[in-house]
């Protein structure tokens, strides 16, 4: 019990010498201290401590050679306390500062990094991820025997499983609410984008599906057309998927197009 108590007073010295030291460095007027006491910390990854010090003596520091090492902190700070847009403004700036300099490279690595991070999950709003996607091809192009090059691929592939999802549902979510003619377009276009998808069984069969869903809504002017069409994409459909478990569905709907074509 005692020695419990003996760890858990020692333990709030520590913390208190910890704060007190803290709260001196960050009164003090003494910039070199700071920097120093900076450093410091960012070294024992107290981001926290670390930036708190450098957003106080980057401006003395401003223009000189101290200046290069608290924006490179800097940008670190932001990213290992979760806040990657901030960390994507601090990178950029390094980059944008010092262009030729030995860490822009892993600074642009790392853009690209907090872009990946900050993209939110597949079904929302996906502009991150394609910043993210820009930020590492730029970087492969720029770096091409980088020994991050290999990651930088694998990154692309990842975020581009997460757009292509995006794509096929939006286009499922067409189909299911019944806007045929805005599901063709976007089920071509995921087609388009994404000819190796693993979803491209789905999208051809709901293609020829909603090809002849809208030639049933449609107009006599235009419904032979598009059941025509619908002809047409069931041969694509059963031509590269001859084994699916949509083929009877798909006969079904080929048969009911002939009929409609011989009308």
């Amino acid at each position: 019990m005692q020695k419990i108590f003996l760890i858990t007073f020692l333990f709030i010295i520590i913390l208190i010498s910890g704060c007190s030291e803290f709260q001196k460095a960050l009164k003090s007027n003494d910039y070199e201290y700071k920097f120093d006491k900076a450093v410091e910390y960012f070294e024992e990854e107290d981001w926290y401590r670390s930036q708190s010090l450098i957003n106080d003596v980057l401006p003395v520091f401003r223009g000189t050679q101290k200046a290069k090492k608290l924006y490179y902190m800097k940008a670190y700070t932001h990213y290992n306390q979760a806040e990657y847009i901030l960390a994507a403004y601090q990178f950029r700036t390094f980059i944008k500062t010092y262009p030729n300099d030995e860490l822009t490279q892993e600074c642009e690595f790392m853009l690209a990094e907090c872009f990946r991070k900050e993209a939110p999950k597949y079904n929302l709003d996906q502009q991150n991820t394609k910043k993210a996607i820009q930020g590492y091809q730029l970087f492969i192009n720029k770096y091409p025997n980088s020994e991050k090059r290999e990651l930088a691929n694998q990154r692309i592939d990842d975020l581009r499983k997460r757009l292509e999802r995006k794509s096929y549902e939006n286009a499922e979510l067409y189909f299911k609410l019944r806007d045929y003619k805005a599901a063709l377009i976007a089920l071509k276009n995921t087609l388009k984008d994404y000819p190796d998808s693993p979803f491209r069984e789905e999208l051809l069969y709901l293609i020829m599906k909603s090809n002849y869903l809208l030639a049933q809504n449609s107009i006599p002017l235009l419904q032979k057309e598009r059941f025509q069409e619908t002809i047409n994409e069931y041969y694509a459909f059963v031509d590269e998927f001859p084994q699916s478990d949509k083929i009877k569905e798909a006969e079904k709907i080929f048969e009911k197009s002939v009929e409609e074509i011989k009308k």
